[in-house]
């Protein structure tokens, strides 16, 4: 006996259900903790900003454009300017980064593509490690046993390159029977390095993070193809984490722009607008300010507040364009044929 099927009632509107995009429940809290939190920050550094702004507005009302252009700080003669210190960070953060970007990217590219799977987590964890060293232990490292090997190393410097304004010392020979060391010691040079540690850490972590995202299948198609391990790493890799390779080190440029411990533990303070970097003397803005914050009037407090508006305004454009980078950086943005 045959079985007929039901006829299906047309005579009801049968719409599509509106689907809703609103977080209920649980995902609502966690929507709107997040949000709290964000406003949060955003808050917090806007208004660091504003104080700063606020309290540096009596010195760059009274000293003008001056107050960028001089490189003299005497508050007793009321002659005040950050020329000097912000030539030296700049010199601190170029050497800084100088080292840590090359070291950063080899060892990002190591763990990601070459080390053995046992001994990937560990290494990722020494790297990490790294950025929980206190700043003025790294100022300890690098004023005990990094500066005495550092001075012999400007020397060098000196002697092969002084040919550059950039590695030229003045008042010292390289090439004399005895070395004047101390010409090469405490230097813009030694800081650095010191820096350069403390940002490797941050930098080598964005870049490996973006190295692990490139696509398997983009991977094992240039091996297919006949391409060595660096092959692939030149063509797919490093294309793909171009976005990664730039942030991270911006982001470490910012880190090491704002560095003050192992800066005033190593640098021998000085108010000149130098770029020689190996010789002795120098200062940053954060150390100037550490320096001398404890002792300051109140007038000296508002230039010092000043100088350091001017650093939170560097370091904020510099973290800022990093960020932007690191969100915009499409995946595989360079491996497309």
């Amino acid at each position: 006996m045959a079985t007929t099927l039901p006829v299906p009632d047309t005579s009801t509107d049968v719409s599509p259900r509106r689907i809703s995009r609103k977080s209920t429940g649980a995902d609502a809290v966690f929507v709107q903790s997040i949000r709290v939190v964000g406003a949060t920050v955003l808050v917090i550094t806007g208004g660091v900003g504003i104080f700063l702004g606020w309290q540096a507005w009596p010195t760059l009302q009274h000293y003008g454009i001056s107050f960028f252009t001089e490189t003299t700080w005497q508050p007793e003669a009321d002659i005040l300017g950050i020329r000097a210190v912000l030539t030296g960070t700049i010199c601190v953060a170029l050497v800084a980064m100088s080292i840590a970007f090359p070291l950063a990217l080899v060892t990002a590219l190591y763990i990601s593509e070459y080390a053995p799977s046992f001994l990937r987590s560990t290494l990722v964890s020494m790297v990490d490690l790294m950025a929980a060293v206190p700043s003025i232990i790294w100022g300890l490292w690098g004023y005990f046993l990094i500066m005495p090997h550092a001075s012999e190393l400007a020397v060098w410097l000196d002697r092969n390159f002084g040919w550059v304004p950039f590695f030229d010392v003045e008042n010292a020979d390289p090439n004399a029977p005895v070395v004047d060391i101390s010409r090469y010691s405490f230097s813009m040079f030694c800081a650095g390095i010191a820096v350069a540690m403390m940002v490797l850490p941050m930098s080598c972590a964005v870049m490996r993070q973006v190295f692990s995202q490139t696509p398997p299948g983009e991977k094992e198609a240039a091996l297919a193809l006949g391409a060595t391990k660096w092959g692939m790493i030149r063509a797919v890799v490093l294309p793909f984490g171009r976005g990664g390779i730039i942030g991270g080190t911006m982001l470490g440029l910012g880190r090491a722009l704002g560095e003050t411990i192992a800066v005033l533990l190593i640098l021998s303070p000085s108010f000149e607008a130098k770029w020689r970097v190996l010789e002795i003397g120098g200062n940053t803005v954060s150390a100037l300010i550490a320096g001398r914050f404890g002792d300051a009037s109140k007038s000296q407090l508002s230039a010092l507040l000043a100088a350091g508006f001017v650093l939170f305004i560097i370091t904020l454009i510099v973290n800022t364009v990093a960020a932007v980078i690191v969100n915009r950086s499409r995946s595989g943005a360079g491996t497309d044929a």
